[in-house]
């Protein structure tokens, strides 16, 4: 099973059906801040709905393909991060995550993402990890960027999110690069 102990109080855990509930309560919370740059969320209208995403991420880890964990902040769900299906041939993947609203501005999420990156290139070992981010969030572009992610560049109109075409910022991390952050960032601060 995957999990991770972030800090003293953040946790990452693999998506379990106990889950569901509180999973699709933060979504549904958080409705109308993450439908803006996430397409899933018009697609998640009921508990089953989440229940679904879980066992689709539960067939995906247990293949070998990739975790998607749910976030913990003292014993409660504020958001999810994971990857989708690891490109095995390339040694590649990419990461995405969501949160609370009211849990934003606490690095939170660059900690996670830096503990799932390092995850990535020691236990799989991966060669390359990616995020792709909204042009337009901000926000989430910064993790990248702050953990010494390369800006790829831009991908024009290449995802429809609910109502409108958005442009991805593509940014990058190679596992030798990764070396040479990963001191900055280690899960255990």
């Amino acid at each position: 099973m995957f999990q991770v102990r972030v800090t003293a109080e953040i946790e990452m855990r693999q998506v379990q059906d106990s889950d569901a509930a509180a999973l699709f309560a933060m979504t549904e919370r958080n409705r109308a801040h993450l439908r803006q740059w996430l397409p899933w969320v018009d697609h998640t209208l009921t508990v089953d709905d989440t229940r679904r995403f879980i066992n689709g991420a539960a067939e995906q880890f247990y293949a070998g393909r990739g975790p998607n964990a749910a976030i913990w902040v003292n014993r409660e769900i504020v958001g999810s991060i994971g990857c989708h299906a690891f490109d095995l041939a390339n040694r590649s993947c990419s990461v995405g995550y969501c949160l609370d609203a009211e849990s934003q501005g606490r690095g939170i999420i660059t900690r996670c993402c830096a503990a799932l990156v390092d995850y990535l290139f020691h236990n799989p070992r991966l060669h390359r990890v990616v995020i792709q981010c909204g042009t337009g969030n901000h926000k989430s572009c910064g993790v990248p960027q702050r953990l010494g992610f390369t800006r790829e560049g831009v991908l024009h109109e290449a995802e429809w999110v609910n109502d409108r075409w958005v442009d991805l910022v593509v940014w990058s991390m190679l596992e030798q690069n990764w070396k040479k952050v990963q001191q900055a960032f280690s899960p255990a601060q």
